[in-house]
């Protein structure tokens, strides 16, 4: 199956096709065809991620996969949540919003944390029954970023039970464990049962 992939982030293709490639799913980022960023006006993930979806499936004709995630701090309400890629402003930086996280926590010591991605399927642009999928990877806020895998928030994500930061895993182990590697084996499922 050839799907596109609702978004031009590099790193967010390089994950997501090396849990699909096995199940021989073809990703093609909607950069490659002409298709433009959407708005993301909308306050939750879900939605986000339907409109990118849809959006990329309209242009395109194909079946789209859209992915909105984003960290979720505590001690801010669940900021910066839809936001996070966005969060320190434009242009996106990932080095100017882990500034900024940790400039706002401070000495805080509430500093729990999670990420979530839902992660939309829509085999045509109108489809009434889109198939959507969530995972949650809870962890904490480090003082100073470590490790220099991963992307985004990963270098200040601290995960417990293994002691490392998200960045100084590998990426197999960080698919396995992730909230995208929870929300895309979820829609895998979904997928193989509705075939």
């Amino acid at each position: 199956m050839r799907l596109v992939l609702a978004s031009n982030n590099t790193k967010k293709l390089k994950e997501l096709d090396a849990i699909l490639a096995p199940l021989g799913w073809e990703l093609v980022p909607q950069g490659q065809l002409d298709v433009p960023e959407v708005d993301e006006p909308h306050c939750t993930f879900v939605e986000n991620a339907l409109a990118k979806a849809r959006h990329a499936a309209q242009l395109t004709g194909l079946p789209a996969l859209a992915d909105d995630s984003g960290l979720c701090v505590d001690a801010f309400g669940g900021a910066p949540g839809v936001q996070s890629a966005r969060y320190a402003g434009e242009p996106r930086s990932d080095a100017r919003n882990n500034e900024k996280l940790l400039a706002e926590l401070g000495e805080n010591r509430q500093r729990a944390a999670h990420y979530v991605s839902v992660i939309v399927f829509v085999r045509h642009a109108h489809d009434p029954q889109p198939i959507i999928a969530e995972g949650e990877w809870h962890g904490e806020i480090l003082p100073a970023a470590r490790g220099d895998s991963g992307f985004g928030y990963d270098p200040l994500f601290w995960v417990r039970e293994l002691e490392q930061s998200a960045a100084e895993l590998d990426a197999a182990e960080k698919n396995r464990r992730s909230h995208r590697g929870q929300a895309l084996a979820r829609l895998v499922e979904q997928l193989l049962a509705h075939r």
